[in-house]
């Protein structure tokens, strides 16, 4: 029998195979109105695996899925944040408040030996998590992605409802400042918190950016700066070796 990997986001279905020496496999990944036929033909499913699934999409996406992964014969097992999972530590009063993709990512950090971390997903809000050596997190802030900043200066004022502009230092016409604005704001809170981390930390973090839109942060002059585009799914690996036997 095998293990699956399923990591479903708000906008995406992130799919890969936990390997025998427990490791993630290739990712694929799919819009949400591509998942049932990516299942359907998912020839490697077989009745008896398990599917270990982190989401947080809506139930109305969520309950269909785990459905039709039930119907192959898979065993699915939801995966709920938790207080404190190996050496993390999770900051929040209320642990189940974390989005389990927050939680999964900071996990899979903690896992590695080059902190302190933080840990950023430009998805469909940006985040962005500050992680001690020792696995204890900090906290971290939840904001707009610069298409929500853009979208909500429309619908408010009327003189700002233009077409999407570029992303300049300076923007030069009405649409280039508002696209510079946007992006500008979210590079600036991901460099105040790695201002944070420094702080509390004192040393310089490892910067772990993922998510759909993360290529715009990735041009940030941060020393430590990394690409990490299936830290969710390194973390359910983690969860899933953990659970192993």
């Amino acid at each position: 029998m095998s293990d699956w990997l399923l990591d479903l986001g708000n906008t995406r279905l992130k799919l890969a195979p936990l390997g025998a020496g427990g490791a993630r496999g290739p990712v694929r990944a799919v819009v949400h109105a591509a998942m049932a036929q990516l299942v359907d033909g998912q020839l490697e499913f077989k009745r008896g695996d398990t599917a270990w699934l982190a989401s947080v999409a809506p139930a109305a996406v969520t309950d269909p899925l785990i459905a039709s992964l039930v119907a192959r014969g898979l065993q699915v097992q939801r995966v709920l944040t938790q207080a404190s999972e190996g050496r993390l530590r999770i900051a929040y009063d209320d642990p189940h408040a974390l989005g389990v993709d927050r939680f999964l990512a900071l996990l899979a950090a903690s896992g590695r030996d080059d902190g302190p971390w933080v840990v950023v997903s430009a998805g469909s809000a940006l985040t962005a998590d500050v992680l001690a050596t020792d696995g204890r997190h900090l906290g971290g802030v939840i904001a707009p992605m610069p298409a929500q900043m853009r979208a909500s200066l429309a619908q408010r004022f009327a003189a700002l409802d233009v077409a999407v502009g570029d992303v300049h230092a300076l923007g030069a016409n009405t649409a280039d400042a508002i696209a510079s604005g946007a992006a500008h704001a979210a590079c600036g809170l991901v460099e105040r918190v790695v201002r944070q981390a420094r702080l509390h930390c004192g040393a310089e973090p490892v910067v772990l950016v993922g998510g759909g839109d993360a290529e715009a942060l990735l041009t940030l002059d941060l020393p430590r700066l990394q690409p990490a585009p299936s830290l969710v799914l390194d973390g359910l690996a983690a969860y899933a070796r953990a659970r192993a036997g």
